[in-house]
């Protein structure tokens, strides 16, 4: 049974190297690549391994790429986005309602299917996600926001709906009440952990209404660079909060 308050220790030396292989620069070197490869080949390439990355900073590059002048990149493109899976690409996908190429068409449409199939899932959970903090006050402000973005990633692949930023309570009551979900406010905070590492603590208090604490769960991971320990302890974050709050 799952204690309200625990501690998830993530040993990355043992981790797949396609788990540690994702990182930031990675991904801005695969966008690179799809805007400025010289080939349509290299660029289809790109957008092929930036929907793999499972990285929410590929959606933007993948958007744009929906642009490009060879219709097979194009596809590409439409096919990342629909393997990344960010509900975000809706809008610059229907924006594409005039491709002219077939193959490029199907892609979209593919695309579309998908992630509004995604977006019509019944929720399971209602979550407000507040700003991630870093205590440690060496991270760079790009990491912090990323880790963040993967924390909502995670969530929603868990099907939880993410309430918005001061959302009027009776609003959220009212979400509550009409789809019969139970709701949560997870307040995050990247802090030092031993050896060097990074702890990711996360509270989990009832949402609306005044705080009333569920409890805290703390991961953490060491021997490795900071973006890679937080590519890790995101999703395993949101993992374990579910895990133990939900249903209480």
């Amino acid at each position: 049974m799952r204690s309200p308050s625990h501690l998830v220790t993530l040993l990355l030396l043992v981790c797949p190297a396609t788990v540690l292989a994702q990182t930031d620069p990675q991904t801005a070197s695969l966008g690179r690549r799809l805007k400025q490869g010289a080939e349509p080949e290299h660029r289809v390439q790109a957008a092929r391994l930036l929907g793999e990355s499972e990285d929410p900073e590929a959606l933007p590059l993948l958007c744009a790429g929906l642009e490009d002048p060879a219709a097979e990149v194009r596809a590409a493109a439409a096919g990342g986005l629909e393997k990344l899976g960010e509900l975000g690409g809706l809008p610059c996908l229907e924006a594409r309602k005039d491709e002219p190429d077939a193959a490029a068409k199907a892609a979209l449409a593919s695309a579309l299917g998908r992630l509004r199939q995604l977006k019509a899932r019944p929720p399971k959970v209602y979550v407000l996600l507040n700003e991630v903090k870093d205590t440690t006050g060496t991270l760079p402000p790009e990491l912090v926001k990323a880790t963040e973005a993967r924390m909502r990633r995670k969530l929603t692949q868990e099907g939880a709906w993410l309430a918005p930023e001061k959302e009027a309570e009776a609003v959220a009551k009212g979400v509550l009440r009409k789809h019969k979900l139970q709701g949560y406010r997870l307040t995050a905070e990247i802090r030092p952990g031993p050896s060097g590492g990074l702890k990711l603590t996360v509270m989990c208090t009832r949402y609306p209404g005044k705080v009333q604490l569920l409890g805290t769960i703390e991961v953490q991971a060491s021997d490795a660079e900071p973006y890679e320990l937080l590519w890790a302890l995101a999703p395993e974050a949101v993992t374990e909060t579910l895990a133990t709050f939900k249903g209480k």
